[in-house]
């Protein structure tokens, strides 16, 4: 059964090491929530190991010149994971044997350079030897409908999808975006290859732990407002969680930001997804 928190004070000592997600975590796509900086600056005086582990698209140097503009400081973790980056990392030891030429779907701030790994970008799905999924474009939007035809003829093909984001969906502020994972989905639907990189998946846990030390599962926690990715990775990696209900699932809880559902509400969640959650926090806190 889920145990609800005022604040993560109650189970601090419990634990060494954190791993924060960011979007509906630590912000809400515009800015950080309030009780953020106070809960890092709390966990750091007691020696507590902070990382981020996140399912933004972007390589972890572009992450961090972002993370001021939300009001964050990157030096205050001990590590920064995404799943942007380890998907381009794959692709550098050439991982998966995907091939040279790559179609991209998403906006060209998530790449590194492609040539410098030997890696070409290119603009049909013919000439492509696979897709890579990061997300929208660099205006904000991911338009499915526009996207059927490309997915037939690469499923024709059958050419394999990396997903660089499992997210189907992201909020900034209030307003809903939807994410690489949604274009995966569509093309598993049609019966597609994909791969993923990101939570709920075990490579970006490996990742973000190699910052920990040498720790036990049992002291670390992981923190995050989706239960499809971060409650779900978590606890297939071992680790205890806590679900911040404020965030991806505040609307469909009748809870905003600040307040708990209530327990019917999150009955209802847990049986939806088949688990429930360690801890339940109504928002990042001390």
């Amino acid at each position: 059964m889920t145990q609800a928190l005022d604040g993560l004070s109650a189970v601090a000592d419990r634990y060494d090491v954190f791993l924060f997600d960011m979007w509906g975590c630590l912000h809400d796509g515009i800015r950080a929530f309030p009780g953020v900086a106070d809960l890092l600056a709390q966990l750091r005086k007691r020696g507590k190991r902070c990382i981020v582990i996140s399912n933004a698209p972007r390589l972890v140097a572009s992450l961090r010149r972002q993370m001021p503009g939300f009001g964050l400081d990157p030096d205050a973790f001990d590590g920064i994971v995404t799943s942007g980056e380890d998907a381009w990392q794959a692709l550098v030891a050439d991982t998966h044997k995907l091939g040279r030429r790559f179609l991209h779907v998403g906006s060209a701030l998530n790449l590194g350079d492609p040539a410098a790994i030997g890696l070409e970008i290119v603009a049909d799905v013919d000439a492509a030897d696979f897709i890579l999924a990061t997300g929208p474009a660099g205006d904000g939007t991911l338009d499915m409908n526009s996207f059927g035809a490309m997915l037939a003829k690469a499923h024709e093909r059958d050419l394999p999808l990396l997903c660089a984001n499992p997210d189907l969906e992201v909020l900034r502020g209030e307003q809903r975006f939807l994410c690489a994972g949604t274009l995966a989905q569509a093309y598993e639907a049609i019966g597609g290859r994909t791969l993923y990189h990101g939570k709920p998946h075990a490579g970006v846990y490996r990742r973000a732990l190699g910052f920990a030390g040498d720790v036990a599962a049992s002291r670390v926690l992981a923190l995050g407002d989706a239960m499809r990715t971060d409650v779900a990775g978590a606890r297939a990696f071992g680790l205890d969680q806590v679900f911040v209900s404020g965030g991806i699932h505040a609307e469909g809880l009748q809870a905003p930001i600040g307040t708990l559902p209530s327990s019917e509400a999150m009955a209802a969640l847990a049986q939806r997804f088949g688990f429930a959650p360690t801890y339940m926090l109504a928002e990042l806190r001390w």
